[in-house]
């Protein structure tokens, strides 16, 4: 009988198996293995964890964003709606601006009017006047009385 090689390295796997098995190795290894398991499903736990709280956080940015926006869409709705009032308010103004520019005018028109229509009276009774006394001055002495009384009813007429 020839012992060969393959013997010799299964004789001595034998043995080393043995002396592991009698040293606890595989209880190292089992225990090794354990604690890997472990430590894998506790990260995968945190990941879980870590996955919902992002998921809770972006729900909740949107629900910001969209709070956001509505609300940016009511200030321009305001602004717009400020705009519109403040454009019909100077459009109110400025009309309201035009009427008394042109009431005035008119009112300085008719007093202009006015003036120059007293004025021409006042020229006509003052040439009416001058023109009476003239005639009444080269016409009869004892009517100079007469003359004198009716310029003066004439003058009180006109003021």
């Amino acid at each position: 009988m020839e012992i060969d090689a393959e013997f010799f390295f299964f004789v001595g796997a034998v043995l080393m198996v043995a002396l592991f098995g009698y040293l606890g190795v595989h209880k190292t290894i089992a225990g090794a293995l354990d604690s890997r398991i472990d430590r894998v499903k506790n990260e995968l736990a945190e990941a879980a964890r870590l996955r919902a709280e992002a998921e809770a956080l972006m729900k909740s940015f949107a629900a910001k964003i969209a709070e956001a926006e509505a609300q940016a869409e009511s200030i321009v709705a305001q602004a717009k709606a400020e705009a519109e009032a403040l454009a019909k308010e100077a459009q109110a103004r400025l009309e309201d601006y035009v009427v008394r520019r042109t009431r005035q005018a008119e009112d300085k028109i008719a007093l202009a009017e006015a003036q120059a229509a007293a004025d021409v009276r006042l020229a006509a009774v003052e040439a009416a006047i001058k023109a009476s006394e003239n005639i009444l001055k080269s016409g009869a002495a004892d009517v100079s009385n007469f003359v004198e009384q009716g310029i003066a009813g004439v003058k009180s007429l006109a003021n």
